[in-house]
């Protein structure tokens, strides 16, 4: 059976850092992660930390020139866990996508917490 493709963005195989913790239970420390590749409206990374399709989540990553078309910045999404891949990589980590629902520009030393 073949999965119909519903991405209507293209997708950048790019591997960048991000951070993310759920937005649910903000006394979650941050986990790192790093994308597999990611668009304007969504991003699929690879993380051990267990989550389920529905979870809110707050993504801080810098933004790549190949998206923004500008000098790459620290952008702090709000995002959704829309699907979850288990074992994707060796080490059992999943592959997550989520869709990206807001994002803003961090002003230079600004973090989330």
């Amino acid at each position: 059976m073949n999965r119909t493709e519903r991405r209507t963005a293209t997708r950048l195989n790019l591997t960048i850092p991000l951070r993310f913790r759920p937005i649910t239970n903000p006394a979650t420390p941050e986990q790192s992660a790093e994308t597999m590749n990611l668009s304007p409206r969504g991003v699929c990374f690879s993380t051990a930390f267990p989550l389920s399709v529905g979870t809110p989540l707050e993504l801080l990553l810098k933004m790549p020139r190949e998206l923004s078309g500008k000098v790459p910045s620290e952008v702090r999404c709000t995002a959704r866990v829309v699907h979850i891949q288990p074992d994707v990589s060796v080490g059992g980590k999943a592959g997550v996508g989520v869709q990206i629902e807001r994002y803003e520009a961090l002003r230079s030393g600004e973090t989330a917490g």
